[in-house]
């Protein structure tokens, strides 16, 4: 008979023997080949067994990659779960979990075995690294930190495993994304090495290759790793902004106006995109980096895509919802993206607000659960640190502002129809919604007490605070109770005039002190509890302004009705509620169910502000309260005090700082006059110099020149100047009359010399041929009196062309007067007119420089005619003397010549007496006449 049939066990021994024993490669390859077909059949087996000869053959057979690539798959069968858990039951799940991380444990206890799956890694041929992904995948999913440790303090491990995504070969690089997502999980120092070995960039490239929210199951793996390196992770949110990252997400989503019959996986897909954007601004994030993370996806158009989805129609349920919640954390806290979203209109007809279109989805009771949970988170979110927004709901529930047309639906409408509906949920959510209205904002607190409702026809309106008590009291479901007590805590806390306004209603303090004082059943202690609160705030914010309510008698009422210790016992049900502890958590309000909706996170925070203070109110006697509102009033006085010296200290700051601009305004304005006056000193000492080198040249008086052309006027100095030439233009015809004079009297003296010479010509020729040099000199002076002649007629049309211009002057004058006057003259005119007077008085002084030139040479001229006269008075002077002296010689000649004559004719007597002959008289008198001629002519010439 036949040998017994060899077990598994049996066949992987002799395999194992087979790989270490054999020294032909082939041999080895074939056990290797054969122990990986028997590995999940036999993975306990093959994992005891063989497990060291395959690490051994990592090491050694390097350069065969088949018989690697078999070792690697071999590995993988044993120690990843994944192949069992399809197989195995339930039941058993836990037991194959255990297997795997055994193997891992065993695996990794020799950390060099990491590193050499590492370098196996790097190896291109895909038969190694594709069997390599898988199996480091498996030990990180097995046991994740101490894999990750191995692999942070490998050197360029990480940068290593990076280079996966860019692995040509899809599935080596689908796969290497889902190593990186193993890899970072929990892991901050290797979500940095990731995302500073340019993660975020590759990441986002696959996405936008891959078809954003279109793309399949590998756009949600990369958003999957982007959400780990992300998520509570603020240095790499703060790299993926700065890298302005945030930009690239605005395409995702991007929807069509039909969004009917989305896949499975696009759903996925938006909700994981969704949820990234979340990540960047969650308000567990340091508030810094969520805002500015919010302003960016306002800057890049984020937001506004998010509201559009928000608007569109067709999108699908759970989308809707988580975009509502996304929008909400982007615009949370937000001024610019709260102002925007409050400017946001639904497409409707008409156009609604998106608040208003989403209030109405929150008090609607046929709408999911879910999707009425994030409007309310959405209204949150738009009203948080929002006083703007908060005004704006508010006003709309007063009586000035609501619309009396009753065309459009109002948040504030809304609202109050969701407070007073039959549905629970609807109660609380809008009474939840309208204590986020009045979060620490004291004036709204105190103008929602005007607000008035009308209740039934007939009857008088209730304000909104008396219909919230008479709705608690007419013991509604817990639900309404709970929501109601919540809203007027908080708008009773801190504002002593709503405080006022409860206790003056006689039936709200009766009502309290009955529900605490009752012992009901657990599910009605949650409601005992916020009744203490509400009571609790009643005594510590009152401001004793009711006689009958005053702090005091609410105590006693307590002590009497209650209990001290009781009402603090009861007080305490809030904080010690489950439900409560969950809500304190975070802002979002999720339920697990409508039942569980009983606490806002923002009231957790009141109660545990409030709880404190008012324990240690109730127990206060009134001596310490005196003593406390004396301390009050002191620490008020001395704030007053304090105010006071700092609206001095304030006033006097800012009269510091305008004296002090004061100052500086009149250094610089006393600098800039300084500097005026230097110019204008160094100016005037340019016109003196001018006026006195011109005061040289024309030998004129000091007025003549006081002031200059630069420093011209349309009027006043123009007139002056023109009057100036006036009397300069007589002054020269003045002159010119005198010289004219002076001429004629020179003219008529050289005329009466002149005949006076011809005269002692016909007299005496004697005196003619001595004196015929001067007359030679007298032709010469009256050719120079040509030239005088010539000049002064130059000169007379010179002064007759003067009066012309000067004529024109004038008339240009007067017509420039009214021109100034009218104010209807224009600039370019006045201008104009300006440099043609300027031009015209420019010519007139050149003319008048040249007339002094003329002048000067027509004295030189004078004066040398003058001199030329004087000689000639000198010669003439002369000539008459000689004349004088001639004339005195014949006279004297004369007589001797008559006492010759007495004498011969005497002696002639004589002689005839003595008969002497005598000539014949006549003979005589000639033969003398002769004698006297020839004695007379040679007198002359002696």
């Amino acid at each position: 008979s036949a040998g017994p049939q060899p077990s598994g066990a049996d066949t992987i021994q002799k395999l194992c023997d087979r790989v270490a024993s054999s020294t032909l490669l082939d041999d080895r390859r074939d056990a290797v080949r054969a122990l990986k077909s028997l590995s999940k059949k036999y993975r306990l087996e093959v994992g005891i067994q063989a497990m060291e000869h395959l690490i051994h053959v990592l090491q050694t057979d390097r350069s065969d990659s088949e018989i690697i690539g078999y070792a690697l798959d071999t590995l993988y069968n044993v120690i990843s779960n994944d192949l069992e858990e399809e197989e195995q039951e339930e039941n058993s799940a836990k037991q194959v979990d255990d297997l795997g991380s055994q193997f891992t444990e065993i695996f990794i206890k020799q950390q060099e075995n990491v590193t050499l799956l590492l370098t196996l890694v790097e190896e291109f041929d895909f038969h190694v690294r594709w069997p390599g992904v898988k199996l480091l995948t498996s030990l990180l999913k097995q046991q994740g930190t101490q894999v990750q440790q191995i692999i942070l303090v490998s050197p360029m491990g990480v940068s290593r495993l990076m280079d996966l995504l860019a692995d040509s070969r899809e599935v080596i690089r689908n796969d290497g994304v889902l190593l990186l997502q193993q890899l970072t999980k929990s892991n901050a120092a290797i979500q940095k090495i990731v995302a500073f070995e340019n993660a975020f960039e590759r990441l986002l490239d696959i996405i936008t290759e891959e078809g954003n929210s279109d793309g399949g199951i590998v756009v949600e793996d990369c958003l999957l790793l982007l959400q780990n390196l992300l998520k509570n992770n603020n240095s790499n949110q703060n790299f993926f902004k700065e890298g302005s990252y945030i930009q690239r997400m605005k395409p995702w989503f991007e929807v069509g106006d039909d969004n009917c019959g989305w896949s499975a996986q696009k759903v996925t897909n938006l909700h994981l995109m969704l949820q990234l954007v979340r990540v960047l601004v969650s308000p567990t994030n340091p508030p810094g980096a969520t805002s500015s993370c919010q302003k960016a996806m306002f800057h890049c158009g984020l937001l506004q895509q998010l509201c559009t989805i928000l608007m569109a129609t067709g999108v699908p349920a759970d989308i809707l919802t988580e975009t509502i919640n996304t929008v909400s954390e982007v615009i949370r806290g937000c001024q610019t993206n709260q102002d925007y979203f409050a400017s946001v209109n639904a497409p409707s007809n008409p156009p609604r607000p998106a608040i208003v279109v989403l209030l109405m989805s929150m008090v609607n009771e046929r709408q999911p659960f879910v999707l009425r949970c994030a409007v309310l988170y959405c209204f949150q979110c738009f009203l948080y640190k929002n006083q703007k927004g908060q005004g704006e709901i508010v006003s709309t529930l007063l009586p000035s502002t609501i619309d009396a047309t009753g065309n459009s639906v109002s948040a504030g409408q809304l609202l109050c129809g969701g407070l007073f509906s039959t549905d629970s949920l609807s109660n609380w959510c809008a009474a939840v919604a309208l204590a986020h209205a009045l979060q620490e904002n004291a004036t709204l607190k105190e103008q929602l007490l005007r607000v008035q409702l009308a209740t039934s026809i007939g009857n008088p309106p209730v304000s909104l605070l008396q219909q919230c008590t008479n709705i608690l009291s007419q013991g509604s479901k817990v639900q309404t109770r709970v929501g109601l007590l919540m809203l007027l805590c908080t708008w009773l806390s801190n504002c002593s005039i709503a405080v006022t306004h409860f206790l003056h209603n006689p039936a709200n303090v009766p009502f309290l002190t009955g529900q605490i004082a009752e012992n009901l059943g657990e599910e009605e202690q949650l409601v005992q509890g916020l009744c203490a609160l509400l009571l609790g705030i009643s005594i510590y914010y009152n401001d004793n302004s009711l006689e009958n309510y005053r702090k005091e008698k609410l105590k006693q009422l307590i002590e009497k009705r209650i209990g001290r210790e009781n009402f603090i016992e009861k007080l305490g049900f809030i904080s010690k509620h489950e439900l409560y502890s969950r809500a304190a958590q975070k802002p979002q309000p999720s339920f697990s169910s409508p039942d569980h909706m009983m606490f806002d996170h923002e009231f957790t925070k009141l109660v545990k502000e409030l709880e404190g203070v008012i324990s240690k109110a109730i127990y206060k006697s009134s001596e310490e309260d005196k003593k406390e509102e004396e301390v009050k009033k002191t620490l008020e006085q001395h704030d007053n005090i304090v105010t006071h010296y700092k609206k001095v200290i304030r006033e006097q700051d800012q009269e510091l700082e305008e004296l002090k601009q004061r100052i500086n305004t009149l250094t610089s304005q006393n600098e800039q006059l300084q500097a005026t006056v230097t110019q204008q000193v160094s100016q005037i000492q340019q016109h003196k110099d001018q006026y006195n080198l011109l005061k040289v040249q024309l030998g004129k008086d000091t007025q003549h020149h006081n002031s200059h052309g630069d420093t011209l006027q349309m009027n006043g100095i123009q007139t002056e100047e023109v009057t100036k030439l006036k009397e300069e233009l007589e002054e020269w015809k003045n002159k010119h009359e005198l010289l004219q004079g002076q001429l004629k009297e020179k003219d008529s003296v050289i005329e009466k010399l002149n005949s006076s010479q011809l005269e002692m010509g016909t007299t005496e020729q004697s005196s003619q041929t001595s004196k015929f040099g001067g007359l030679e000199h007298n032709n010469e002076l009256q050719k120079e009196l040509e030239m005088l002649r010539s000049q002064i007629q130059l000169q007379s049309a010179e002064i007759s062309k003067l009066q012309m211009e000067n004529q024109k002057l004038q008339v240009m004058n007067t017509a420039a007067d009214p021109m100034l006057g009218d104010s209807g003259a224009t600039a370019a005119t006045s201008s104009e007119l300006e440099g043609r007077l300027e031009q015209e008085i420019k010519e007139l002084k050149s003319e008048v420089k040249a007339l002094s030139e003329e002048k000067e040479s027509l004295k030189q001229h004078l004066d040398s005619s003058s001199s030329t006269v004087a000689i000639l008075q000198d010669e003439k002077s002369k000539l008459q003397r000689e004349v004088a002296e001639s004339k005195k010689e014949q006279d004297d000649l004369l007589v001797l010549l008559a006492d010759q004559d007495q004498k011969i004719s005497a002696l002639k007597i004589k002689l005839k007496d003595l008969g002497v002959p005598v000539e014949d008289e006549d003979d005589t008198e000639s033969g003398d006449q002769g004698d006297e001629d020839e004695d007379g002519d040679e007198e002359e010439q002696d």
